[in-house]
């Protein structure tokens, strides 16, 4: 379970944000998953609620935003929303697209003391 090391290498991102900012305690972490991102929301809380035990978010609270699939078409430069089994351009047909967002997992905010 590879959520396991996202949230050791969350949690160490958290502290160090927390350090930078002189705070003493972390009471809320907000994160954002994207639908791609192969990250599965409740295993992350898990492995959160585990994992910030004696840590300076022991007893913080783990929010979780999804965040939606985007995508751009090189060709027509058209901006959609793709499918899980569809990343054609709906403007033009085009299979020349990347996706832009929704592969991500991104530490949004921190609520601190």
């Amino acid at each position: 379970m590879h959520e396991y090391s996202i949230v050791q290498n969350l949690l160490d991102l958290c502290e160090q944000n927390a350090a930078a900012n002189g705070a003493t305690k972390i009471h809320k972490v907000i994160v954002g998953i994207g639908e791609m991102s192969s990250v599965e929301p409740s295993l992350l809380k898990t492995a959160f609620d585990t994992f910030k035990q004696d840590t300076i978010a022991d007893g913080a609270v783990m929010d979780i935003q999804r965040l939606p699939l985007k995508a751009e078409c090189f060709d027509c430069g058209a901006d959609f929303v793709p499918t899980i089994s569809n990343f054609l351009c709906p403007n033009c047909s085009s299979p020349n697209t990347r996706v832009v967002s929704g592969d991500e997992l991104l530490l949004l905010s921190l609520e601190i003391e």
